[in-house]
């Protein structure tokens, strides 16, 4: 049977994405870039929220 891989981290980055798309449907009236920029940003906090969890735990 194979390991079970524990560690949730890689999780931060689908949850900022998530959250950048709930965001960005708000500004999606206004501008379609601000919604593509909402999705880039909940991506980028996501990755640095990862970096920071993997960094902590080695």
């Amino acid at each position: 049977m194979a390991k079970k891989n524990d560690d949730k981290s890689t999780w931060a980055i689908g949850g900022g994405v998530l959250i950048g798309i709930g965001v960005g449907f708000f500004f999606l009236q206004e501008s379609p870039l601000a919604f593509v920029g909402s999705i880039l940003i909940g991506l980028g906090l996501g990755l640095m929220i990862t970096a920071i969890i993997s960094n902590k735990k080695s």
